[in-house]
């Protein structure tokens, strides 16, 4: 991808990830919270606002679909499920919760001048490379433990892609509606310029649909770190990067045609179409972030973070950046781009996650040696 289309790529990108960080910041909309909170302490109130954006997704998704505007449907870089996707869905969830947040909530929080979540961004980039040492290995292993071929459940299941997204949404807007009649979607609040995450769910569920629309692929950044990793290594050991095969290997390679360009692309250093989509994204999130923090007068980098905190952080994105590469794909991409078209490897994601979510907190908790994990993600803690 040259000229005019990178350009045009990039700025949609930007764009996108100006407004996802600024809404992301303002609501505190952290998905390791969301499930940490959940599955540890009963407080459902931060995953209720992801059922919302699921569910809103899921539908603009079908609706762009059904307008035929939607040609690369489901996205090629989605992959038939494996056991890889479980075992990754875990290890991520493990991840995030020790690095204090997802790859998406990395980004905003370090924007907002957060120190472990610098530490976490570093463990994210070399996690990805390290996965690039064991990628023949793991590929073996994830396509000898392949589940079928089918990509999404309604091809499984020979259904029509809107019968099966009705028969989800439609008891699924039932609970959301009983959310509201009880008035469970807002938390009292008198904090300046908070956000509730509710709407924040919304705006992240237009954003996504846009991304598809405009860019003919659904939110994702993790394949960035991955880039990172290689360019750090071509640069530092080029022999030793030019041998590994995962540098070489292309995620994508489909031809767009609203756009009339050829994505093309892969975790190696190259400045192709994976880096002109996902990585203007990564900097939009990382500065709408942070323009929101100055304008909240939020931004105050505090520098005497213990030791502790930061190792923690630092092997959270470690675990995390592996297990995005594993899986292959981060929260953003399987919560926001593959569950609203019901892809099986995202659902083994999910499944995944709990349990790993689960087991780190309780880690967590024990290396803080405090009752609850630090709500470092809350602005109202």
């Amino acid at each position: 991808m040259h000229g005019t289309a990178a350009i045009f790529f990039s700025l949609v990108s930007l764009l996108i990830g100006l407004v996802a960080g600024m809404v992301m910041h303002r609501s505190d909309y952290c998905v390791a919270s969301m499930f940490r909170d959940a599955l540890l302490f009963g407080d459902t109130f931060l995953l209720r606002a992801l059922c919302l954006q699921v569910v809103c997704t899921m539908l603009l998704f079908e609706l762009l679909r059904r307008c035929g505007l939607l040609p690369l449907y489901p996205f090629p870089m989605l992959a038939a499920p494996s056991l890889a996707n479980l075992i990754g869905g875990a290890l991520f969830g493990f991840g995030m919760v020790l690095a204090g947040g997802c790859v998406v909530g990395t980004l905003y929080k370090m924007g907002a001048g957060s120190i472990p979540s610098c530490a976490a961004f570093i463990g994210l980039i070399v996690g990805s490379g390290f996965y690039a040492e064991i990628h023949p290995q793991w590929l073996t292993f994830s396509r000898a433990t392949a589940l079928g071929s089918a990509i999404t459940l309604p091809r499984l299941l020979h259904l029509d892609p809107t019968m099966a997204i009705a028969a989800v949404a439609v008891p699924a807007s039932f609970l959301l509606w009983r959310w509201h009649r009880h008035h469970d979607w807002e938390r009292p609040t008198e904090v300046r310029g908070y956000l509730q995450p509710w709407r924040t769910a919304m705006v992240l569920a237009f954003l996504g649909a846009l991304s598809y629309l405009l860019l003919g692929i659904p939110m994702g950044i993790s394949t960035t770190y991955a880039k990172l990793a290689a360019r750090l290594e071509t640069l530092l050991v080029p022999a030793h990067a030019a041998h590994l095969a995962y540098f070489r290997t292309e995620a994508i390679h489909v031809f767009f045609p609203p756009a009339g360009v050829l994505l093309r692309g892969g975790a190696g250093p190259a400045f192709d179409a994976v880096w002109f989509i996902q990585a203007p994204l990564v900097a939009g999130i990382v500065v709408g972030s942070a323009l929101s923090a100055v304008r909240l007068g939020e931004f105050a980098p505090r520098f005497g973070v213990p030791t502790r905190q930061l190792l923690t952080a630092l092997v959270g994105g470690i675990v995390m950046g592996l297990a995005a590469r594993m899986v292959p794909g981060c929260n953003i991409w399987h919560l926001m781009g593959g569950l609203p078209v019901l892809a099986l490897s995202s659902l083994l994601f999910v499944v995944g996650l709990l349990p790993g979510t689960w087991l780190g907190g309780r880690l967590l908790i024990r290396i803080l040696q405090g009752k609850h994990p630090p709500l470092a993600c809350k602005r109202l803690s």
